[in-house]
């Protein structure tokens, strides 16, 4: 009864936020960018989504290693894929990471190192937009000439950023009983691995080119969705918008970001001085080259021997295993 209200809740967000995007919209604008897609730029998109599929495959794979659930690139893949899928299925943006660690825990990995693996990879690549965001901080005031939405951003990036350097910090104390006491334990485990995948020497640098690529392949498919409607935005402005729009859209507070991502994108279109008829056409394509890479993914998944073996399966996490007295590794 509780997961169904909140999926209730969320496809309610949802639905909330795409009828206040839509409703103060030129209707007229809207078809008339609609009329003038240009579908190789839409083909290139889907192109560029892939490509980070299998960038975000292969830092997976490298973080699964010193978690203790070792995958091969083509199982990382293939997981991947299906994680897409499901992004587009499941209550929230993260959704696929939930299937993910489930398909990595029946390679005999174990629940836990497969927890772990998925929440670092998504710690990582947390941390790796927070960066380029803060990073971009000058570049974005000067494009935003609104002192709220100055103050918005800034309040958004520096809380992201210290949400992930504060996750490596914590993984640096060594007191005992963070890595015994219920509440704490679980986190410092996937901290302290953290810490281990940044910080080494042959793997660390590799990682981090790769979570920044996944993030400037990001932008690419927003300027690709932008070209594809003609509109007038150049590559800076949409590098200095998309990636604090996508972390906004990570809160798991809707279906697949539908709507707060609608909501975000036209009010930094209009931040921007760019029309905001534009920003919920990019917005809603960006959507829809998402869902058609996902739907991609739904065919991975049901033709995998996953998918066959689920109805002798369950999904969900055994707590009892997890909860089984797990240290820091």
């Amino acid at each position: 009864m509780q997961k169904f209200i909140l999926v209730t809740a969320k496809i309610l967000i949802s639905g909330a936020l795409l009828y206040l995007a839509l409703r103060g919209v030129n209707v007229a604008a809207i078809l008339a960018r609609m009329n003038q897609i240009n579908p190789l730029w839409i083909a290139a998109a889907v192109m560029v989504t892939l490509l980070q599929i299998v960038l975000g495959a292969v830092r997976w794979r490298l973080i699964t290693g010193p978690c203790g659930a070792p995958l091969t690139i083509t199982q990382a893949l293939r997981f991947n894929l299906i994680g897409s899928f499901f992004n587009q299925t499941l209550p929230s943006s993260i959704g696929g990471d939930a299937v993910r660690l489930w398909l990595l825990s029946r390679t005999g990995a174990g629940w836990r190192a497969a927890t772990y693996s998925v929440l670092v990879d998504r710690a990582i690549g947390l941390i790796a937009l927070a960066v380029i965001i803060v990073a971009s901080l000058p570049w974005s005031w000067r494009l935003i000439g609104d002192a709220r939405g100055r103050a918005a951003l800034t309040l958004v990036d520096f809380a992201a950023l210290a949400a992930g350097l504060g996750f490596l910090v914590f993984g640096q104390i060594r007191w005992n009983f963070l890595a015994t006491w219920l509440p704490t334990r679980h986190i410092h485990a996937c901290a302290v691995l953290a810490n281990r995948v940044v910080f080494d020497r042959e793997r660390g640098p590799l990682i981090a080119i790769l979570s920044l690529m996944v993030h400037v392949l990001t932008v690419v498919i927003a300027w690709a969705v932008v070209r594809s409607i003609a509109a007038p935005a150049d590559f800076a402005q949409v590098f200095l918008l998309i990636p604090p729009i996508v972390l906004i859209t990570m809160l798991p507070i809707s279906i697949a970001g539908w709507g707060v991502r609608e909501a975000t994108m036209m009010m930094a279109f209009g931040y921007a001085g760019l029309p905001q008829a534009d920003g919920l056409v990019v917005s809603l394509l960006y959507g829809a080259v998402s869902f058609l890479v996902g739907a991609f993914g739904g065919l991975v998944w049901v033709a995998s021997a996953e998918k066959a073996a689920k109805g002798s399966a369950t999904m969900e996490l055994p707590q009892e295993e997890i909860g089984s007295g797990a240290t820091a590794p």
